[in-house]
């Protein structure tokens, strides 16, 4: 395993979560920074009890704004 993917999407209130796309890893912080290490936190809980790690963690920021036309 080489890379995780996680989707990150920020909250109305500024926060940040992310959800990895190919694993159940879930997590949520107030700042980037803090997201950084829950994720780094969320992922090492997870395989815990595996040999094999991921080599990355990908965080990918989803964006979504809808503008007014007119």
């Amino acid at each position: 395993m080489n890379e995780l993917i996680f989707e990150v999407t920020q909250e109305a209130d500024g926060g940040f979560v992310a959800e990895c796309l190919s694993e159940g890893i879930f997590t949520q912080a107030g700042t980037w920074e803090e997201l950084r290490r829950n994720v780094r936190e969320a992922t090492a809980a997870y395989f815990f009890d595996r040999k094999e790690q991921p080599a990355s963690l990908r965080l990918h920021l989803v964006r979504d704004e809808v503008l007014a036309n007119g």
